[in-house]
């Protein structure tokens, strides 16, 4: 079986930023999983939640919930703290990551891109960095050494995508989006599904309408860009994340 891992920064990223080509593929039979570094408990939404922690037990729960619209196989959010994964220790966060990637063997990796995706957010940028190096070294058997055992071998993911778009939001500050290889055509029920999913994250209610009015207008693709590959090639224009994929 195919597999997919998308490592993403906050709970809704998933929805938001993938939704529509996780549902696409895990109705296609691949496997699918979400890594979600954070809880998001520094959100300025907070729905009811008193505390930091009661919005990161609410948000964990919707999490849950649009990974099972979404069909995805397995979904995981992580400890790390919400807005501040630029100040988190580097080695211990890819040595984290580079087991998980080892455990799930993923043909195809996707996370958002340096930039830090159309928000600018500043953990958008770093789980594209901690997401990027994870899927270099877990092929390496001089990286992290010591988690070969018990079975546990190092895996060479075949392809790694950012997340892109081809547009960029008013009023946010500046940024410059990887080109655009790969994309995804949602049909109409996919779209609907990831608006959908994206609203069971009712905690973030005030977002609502200006996400699904974006989506609606501009949503109809869901655009990547093929940032490595296991061997090396031209850039081309791709409609499949698993196009030359090996199983």
């Amino acid at each position: 079986m195919l597999r997919l891992l998308c490592i993403t920064a906050h709970p809704d990223d998933e929805a938001g930023g993938f939704g529509g080509t996780l549902l696409h593929y895990a109705e296609r039979g691949v496997e699918t999983h979400v890594i979600c570094l954070t809880p998001g408990q520094a959100a300025t939404h907070r729905g009811g939640a008193k505390s930091d922690e009661e919005l990161s037990a609410a948000r964990r729960l919707e999490f849950q919930a649009a990974c099972k619209l979404l069909k995805v196989s397995q979904g995981t959010v992580l400890d790390y703290p919400d807005g501040k994964l630029d100040r988190q220790d580097f080695h211990a966060v890819v040595a984290d990551l580079t087991r998980r990637v080892r455990e799930l063997r993923p043909h195809v990796i996707m996370s958002m891109g340096t930039e830090g995706a159309i928000t600018a957010h500043p953990d958008h940028s770093m789980v594209s960095v901690f997401a990027t190096m994870a899927s270099h070294w877990a092929g390496r058997t001089n990286r992290f050494p010591d988690q070969l055992q018990n079975g546990l071998t190092p895996h060479q993911t075949q392809k790694l995508y950012y997340a892109t778009a081809l547009f960029t939001m008013p009023d946010r500050q500046p940024v410059s989006l990887s080109p655009t290889t790969m994309t995804i055509e949602l049909e109409q029920r996919e779209i609907e599904a990831k608006i959908a999913a994206f609203k069971l994250h009712t905690s973030q209610q005030p977002l609502f309408g200006f996400f699904e009015e974006t989506i609606r207008k501009r949503g109809k693709l869901e655009a990547f860009h093929l940032a490595n590959a296991c061997t090396p090639r031209k850039s081309e224009i791709e409609t499949d994340l698993f196009a030359g994929v090996i199983e």
